[in-house]
């Protein structure tokens, strides 16, 4: 099976190797050299990943990734940038990047990412999705990728929205951050568990009353974390 890519890079050397790479794990990708034609290309052609650099001419990563995500709310977006501060990391999380990985990179640890979010996209697609989950006030419709809470729509960010899913799918089962990469982000690396911290973090603001004392994703101190077996 092929995987359309799309890479929108202005450094050919790079855009150019990394579309080389990706042809080893069967994926045919499209290079575009600045955001803007990135853009038109994705409205264009059906893509089942997005190769994004943060730095761009035109149009820069961020502002083309809040426009992906208004465009299309499932599609992986994986974010290449220089910057390495936790202010642009968090910034292209927040807009609905599913995963941010900084130059110079491995091309190993690249495909095995890419690898990840196709793992991450098939589970979803073949996941059984209910109609709608009812926890207390909050009110989740996978099928039109919606939450509410008390009538409220919440907006979550793409990741946001498949970690909490895969929390109440599983209400009561307790998992450790390195499995909640593994199984939402589709990659287990170490260092990266602050990724899960940050998303659990902002998921709260968003859900709970009380972001301090969480009623829906609770913490297993020493463990990790799980959702409140009371409210299934």
């Amino acid at each position: 099976m092929t995987h359309n890519v799309l890479i929108i890079e202005d450094n050919p050397e790079i855009a150019n190797l990394v579309q080389l790479h990706l042809k080893d794990i069967h994926c045919d990708a499209d290079i575009a050299t600045d955001g803007a034609s990135g853009l038109q290309r994705f409205k264009n052609k059906a893509y089942e990943l997005v190769i994004l650099d943060l730095m761009l001419p035109v149009m820069d990563g961020l502002e083309v990734c809040k426009q992906l995500r208004a465009k299309n709310a499932v599609v992986p977006v994986m974010m290449l940038t220089s910057k390495s501060s936790e202010l642009d990391r968090v910034l292209g999380l927040e807009i609905g990047a599913d995963d941010y990985i900084t130059k110079p990179f491995s091309i190993p640890e690249l495909l095995a990412r890419v690898k990840g979010q196709f793992r991450r996209l098939g589970a979803l697609q073949t996941t059984p999705q209910t109609s709608q989950l009812q926890f207390g006030d909050l009110l989740i419709e996978p099928e039109k990728h919606r939450i509410t809470l008390g009538g409220k729509k919440i907006d979550l960010t793409a990741k946001e929205f498949d970690l909490l899913m895969h929390f109440a799918n599983h209400p009561g089962r307790v998992y450790s951050r390195t499995e909640l990469l593994d199984q939402v982000w589709g990659y287990s690396y170490e260092g990266y568990e602050h990724t899960v911290n940050s998303h659990i973090n902002r998921l709260r603001t968003k859900i709970e009353a009380d972001p301090a004392k969480p009623h829906y994703i609770i913490t297993v101190w020493g463990v990790g974390y799980k959702f409140n077996e009371e409210q299934a």
